[in-house]
């Protein structure tokens, strides 16, 4: 699993650094800049879990238990609700994409509880 994480972590480090790129060079001019902040909320809360997800895989080693696997799963959840839904609403323009956004946002906070219970 400790593979998995640190896969999924490295995947979305690298998919992060891409969007980055593409949001700076490719999305300026082209979106408003409110949306183009919101592009970059995304990929800024991608990146910082993408190293939490490393993180997780380092503690697996470390850590007994299920709740680095949780905070694990959650991270990835994260990365996909949150970030994805902000992509998306940026590229497209629907703003009902955003009524999705918290559930990322709680999967986060799940992922961050795990952990820090896990520490104990």
């Amino acid at each position: 699993m400790d593979r998995t994480f640190m896969f999924i972590g490295a995947l979305m480090g690298f998919v992060g650094v891409g969007l980055g790129a593409f949001g700076a060079h490719g999305l300026r001019g082209r979106l408003s800049p409110e949306m183009l902040s919101v592009f970059e909320t995304g990929v800024r809360y991608q990146m910082y879990h993408a190293l939490a997800l490393l993180a997780v895989a380092l503690m697996m080693s470390r850590v007994e238990g299920r709740l680095v696997v949780i905070a694990g799963w959650s991270f990835t959840a994260g990365i996909l609700i949150f970030s994805g839904s902000l992509y998306a609403l940026a590229l497209t323009g629907v703003t009902t994409l955003g009524a999705i956004t918290p559930i990322g946002g709680v999967a986060f906070l799940a992922g961050w509880v795990a952990l820090a219970i896990a520490a104990f």
